[in-house]
């Protein structure tokens, strides 16, 4: 669906398919978006017993993106959902978050990960490529008898009374179900159309992306921890995926220039010219990294409703944030197992149950994307605000830092 309207045609496709299907109401839940969180969502819903149907716009289900970080609150959903042990072999279990100053290199704290992290909260903090998650989950979903994947299937159309919804592409496809989840992203089409939303709002930053085989970066950041190197107006963060066989890089810049393409190329030049004052290892890492790509930031307000009826929005559609926390897709996760278990205890009652999820979601992910804002004016301080920062991080006993994220990494729903 392009822009943010419903095609009136396309919708009256799904009108016509709603009008056909007087069992919808019984049917599955259609899930727009076979990205983390849809496929997260399925899963939850099968575990519950729930039929859904998951449809994809891209002609198949794939994932773009470099290193993601998974903290307890998600490790232990991914265990729930049966998709741990198959991502196991290809993750990183750092055993600490290691903060330098970027311009001299000085450690600034190393705060712990590990197993004091998977003692305190039940379950590990984990490094991954997005692409091994993605697929995890994917496999998964595939073994399911209670989901249907389609890919290719662009949602143009969308028609719903108070307990039925159907939705259809613009080659006149149509399906009918009892629910629709719109897990399509940032940009979201559905949120656009449905919720009368503003769209994102550009941030003046801009993040970049790479990954490299771990031998070649310096020897020195070869350990296994997670790294976050602090300069004013910019940040980098690095850690081991792949099982330790390679080292995610993520740069972010303060930036002017805006754009949607989540991976647009950018020359390693121009990273490389952006961190020209900064400590020799970390230069030699940036110049270690041969592919680059780069996505603008954007924010958008969490929203007072992100439900109408039997549809709603899910993750970064819902709720999109900044990458300062780590913890984008791990709220989609999250969702993912509220949503199915409101669906699950509500019975026939679906816009009931998308209510109580909404009610059920919206203070945590406030609460969530204010950190991750004030993080991202953290990490890029200069003069006497980067003093009063280190200042803190090196005199904070590590342990007593981590406790103030017990909030975030504990996390159980009720």
């Amino acid at each position: 669906m392009s822009g943010s309207r419903l095609d009136p045609e396309t919708s009256a496709i799904a009108r016509a398919a709603l009008d056909r299907a007087p069992d919808a109401a019984s049917g599955p839940v259609l899930i727009a978006g076979g990205g983390i969180g849809g496929l997260a969502t399925a899963l939850a819903l099968a575990r519950r017993g729930i039929a859904s149907h998951v449809l994809e716009r891209r002609s198949d289900f794939t994932e773009e993106g470099a290193g993601i970080q998974i903290g307890p609150n998600g490790t232990r959903i991914l265990e729930e959902l049966g998709v741990a042990e198959a991502l196991r072999p290809n993750v990183g279990v750092p055993q600490a978050l290691v903060v330098r100053d970027g311009a001299s290199g000085a450690q600034l704290a190393e705060l712990p990960l590990g197993d004091w992290i998977a003692a305190r909260h039940g379950s590990p903090y984990w490094v991954a490529h997005r692409r091994d998650l993605h697929a995890a989950l994917l496999r998964a979903a595939d073994a399911m008898p209670h989901i249907t994947l389609t890919a290719g299937f662009d949602v143009s159309g969308v028609a719903n009374d108070a307990a039925r919804v159907a939705v259809a592409a613009t080659n006149g496809e149509a399906v009918a179900g009892r629910a629709l989840i719109a897990a399509d992203g940032l940009w979201s089409p559905l949120r656009s159309a449905l919720f009368d939303s503003p769209h994102p709002r550009f941030c003046g930053k801009s993040a970049a992306r790479s990954v490299i085989p771990l031998d070649a970066a310096p020897k020195e950041l070869q350990r296994n921890a997670t790294m976050n190197w602090l300069l004013p107006d910019a940040h980098v963060v690095h850690y081991p995926i792949s099982g330790g066989r390679e080292l995610a890089v993520i740069v972010v810049l303060e930036d002017q220039q805006d754009g949607t393409d989540w991976s647009a190329p950018v020359s390693p030049l121009q990273i490389q010219q952006s961190l020209t004052r900064c400590a020799a290892p970390l230069r030699a890492l940036i110049q270690a990294a041969t592919a680059w790509r780069r996505w603008a930031l954007h924010a958008l307000p969490v929203p007072d409703t992100w439900t109408r009826g039997p549809i709603a929005l899910l993750g970064d559609a819902a709720h999109p944030m900044l990458p300062f926390f780590a913890q984008g897709a791990v709220m989609a996760l999250e969702d993912a197992v509220v949503v199915a278990d409101a669906l699950a205890a509500q019975g026939s009652d679906t816009a009931s149950a998308l209510a109580a999820y909404q009610r059920a979601r919206r203070a945590r992910v406030r609460q969530v994307v204010e950190a991750s804002r004030r993080n991202g004016r953290i990490y890029h301080l200069a003069g006497a605000g980067a003093m009063a920062r280190n200042l803190m991080l090196r005199h904070v006993p590590p342990a007593r830092l981590m406790a103030r994220y017990d909030w975030l990494y504990g996390w159980r729903r009720a």
